[in-house]
């Protein structure tokens, strides 16, 4: 394993990260998932509240009781969900309970998307000010944030030097859209922690598609696209998102090639981003506040297939989302939008989606 250091913290953490929110239905068998992790040599544990149907903390808190060797672990709090200083110590309480710790190693703020909501997060009485009364009684070490802000806003809140480090969404479709903020944290040295590598699924369910980012013949393309994010400069840990035993051991081979990629791949990869690559939603779901309730991942997810291959796929596709049920009769249509604009003010890719509704509107009649 490759380790680095976490900004000015003193603290040295694995290059790739255990991400917590992909386990199965059996508690037991994700602590032997954390803890073969922590074996092969990662030491940093992503967690949350809410990740795998509430169960993602309690799970570590077991795994955390006998692990092969030292770790740390991070954890958050959401604005939507702890408004205030209060509302968040309670969150930090019980996610020291159900942790079984004394002490949280990485703290968030959690998924701050621009930068009208980092101000309600740092207002006298707000998140801000209880995680840090919680720092300062010594409940967490490291006050951090976690963001899908575009790069020059993610810029912003680190020149106010409030936090140690930060969690951003960062692959090989998006990454020009968040360089800003990496470059902003090189300059502050504060740690940057990398999630989404594989684009929340959309690389390993089209490989063929991603194949190009490969270097090496006996690498995967999940592997390369962790490597990717491994390799950039400014990049501390890259998270990965794992429920088996399988994969733990697939993303920690990674390292068995250089953390490099040559300036012509990364000119190859940018080239192809630049044609369609950025296009391509990662159905995160944020855009879900549609006053029309129109479902407008689904819609996306389709007009994916037609970046990818062609129009057909995409009306297949939404064929298959009415045949499953996805899609309903009584669902609003995309040619039902009323371009408010809210989709695209909450989507963390900032995609032209009223636009893209217009054409699924059109091509799917």
């Amino acid at each position: 394993m490759i380790y680095r250091d976490y900004g000015t913290t003193g603290k040295k953490v694995s290059a790739i990260g255990f991400g917590g929110m992909r386990f199965g239905e059996d508690d037991d068998y994700a602590v032997e998932v954390i803890r073969r992790a922590n074996a092969l040599g990662i030491n940093y544990f992503d967690t949350a509240p809410f990740y795998c149907d509430d169960r993602s903390e309690a799970i570590f808190g077991k795994a955390l009781k006998k692990m092969p060797a030292s770790y740390y672990i991070a954890t958050k709090s959401m604005i939507h969900k702890e408004p205030d200083a209060d509302a968040v110590r309670g969150r930090i309480e019980k996610s020291l309970k159900r942790l079984d710790v004394d002490k949280i190693n990485f703290y968030h703020m959690w998924c701050i998307m621009d930068l009208e909501q980092y101000q309600k997060v740092m207002a006298p009485g707000g998140p801000y000010e209880g995680a840090m009364k919680a720092k300062e009684e010594g409940l967490i070490e490291h006050l951090v944030f976690s963001t899908h802000c575009k790069g020059s806003d993610i810029r912003k809140i680190i020149e106010d030097k409030v936090f140690e480090g930060v969690l951003l969404g960062y692959n090989v479709m998006n990454h020009p859209f968040r360089q800003e903020g990496v470059k902003a944290a090189l300059e502050h040295n504060i740690g940057v922690v990398t999630m989404n590598p594989l684009g929340g699924g959309l690389i390993p369910q089209h490989q063929d598609y991603f194949d190009f980012i490969r270097q090496y013949e006996d690498e995967t393309v999940n592997q390369a696209a962790i490597r990717f994010n491994a390799a950039a400069e400014g990049i501390t840990v890259t998270l990965a998102g794992m429920g088996t035993i399988e994969e733990v051991e697939e993303n920690v081979k990674t390292l068995q090639h250089p953390l490099t990629f040559s300036e012509e791949k990364r000119l190859e990869i940018k080239n192809k981003m630049v044609k369609d690559m950025d296009a391509l939603c990662t159905t995160c779901q944020y855009c879900l506040k549609c006053p029309k309730k129109i479902k407008i991942h689904h819609y996306l997810e389709a007009y994916n297939l037609m970046v990818l291959k062609d129009v057909e796929q995409m009306k297949k596709h939404i064929d298959w989302l009415k045949q499953s049920g996805s899609i309903k009769d009584e669902h609003a249509l995309p040619a039902d939008c009323i371009e408010c604009g809210k989709c695209e003010e909450l989507c963390t890719q900032k995609l032209p989606i009223i636009d893209r509704l217009k054409a699924i509107a059109e091509l799917y009649k």
